[in-house]
């Protein structure tokens, strides 16, 4: 078959599906390197959190030896973060309480929330009391919540967080890039804490091992509602 045998159509095709491989290869080389230097980045920010965390905890404990030397004491900061359970149902509750359940985002038994400490949530907090468990996260606590129950919002729908660049395009503005920047912002108080707690969906719990102890008493008490600090 010469050359003239063959329709010009498919001469063209075949110049277009050539020159289209071509492209798609480098896309995906150009890709490989966009990846490796995200990589990097994100490797580099979490490692410079470690270094953050370790010098913040040492501080801390310079703090109170210096203090336990010289025979006074060593007041932490106050949390400025807590995470909040809710362990009873509606059956029985006022409307201001359900109110305050919704903008807490409880909706049902089991849901979990980070709740910025200040005045006004912490008085939210003391009005419903009664229906929830809350206490101050750790830094494990915070990245076992976030890598094994983390839940983002995207479009509306509720997605696994499993892939950084779900981060990357939703924080653009804000130049978070990877699940370590999240955790970050939610245990220290970030400035962009509201719009990261905003995009974790409410995090779905079991019930504890053994089930509760008792739901109607306080924890002070012996029971399971209120501050667990």
């Amino acid at each position: 078959i010469t050359m003239s045998d063959v329709p010009e159509t498919l001469i063209k095709k075949g110049r277009f599906d050539q020159r289209t491989e071509e492209e798609r290869a480098e896309e995906r080389k150009q890709r490989r390197i966009a990846n490796k230097a995200i990589r990097k980045e994100a490797f580099n920010r979490a490692k410079n959190y470690e270094q953050q965390y370790e010098t913040d905890f040492r501080n801390v404990l310079r703090c109170k030896r210096s203090a336990r030397e010289s025979g006074a004491f060593y007041v932490e900061a106050e949390p400025k973060v807590a995470f909040v359970i809710r362990i009873r149902g509606i059956r029985g509750v006022s409307p201001k309480v359900r109110k305050i359940l919704q903008l807490l985002r409880l909706y049902q038994v089991h849901n979990g929330v980070f709740v910025k400490l200040n005045k006004a949530s912490k008085e939210m907090l003391r009005m419903v009391e009664p229906f929830i468990a809350y206490g101050y996260p750790s830094l494990a606590a915070v990245r076992a919540l976030v890598y094994k129950r983390g839940f983002v919002r995207v479009n509306g729908q509720r997605i696994p967080l499993v892939d950084n660049d779900v981060i990357r395009n939703h924080f653009t503005r804000e130049g978070l890039v990877c699940v370590e920047d999240l955790v970050n912002q939610l245990y220290t108080c970030g400035e962009h804490f509201k719009k990261v707690n905003k995009f974790f969906w409410t995090f779905y719990l079991s019930s504890p091992k053994g089930g509760f102890t008792y739901k109607l008493r306080h924890f002070v008490e012996g029971g399971d509602f209120g501050n667990r600090e």
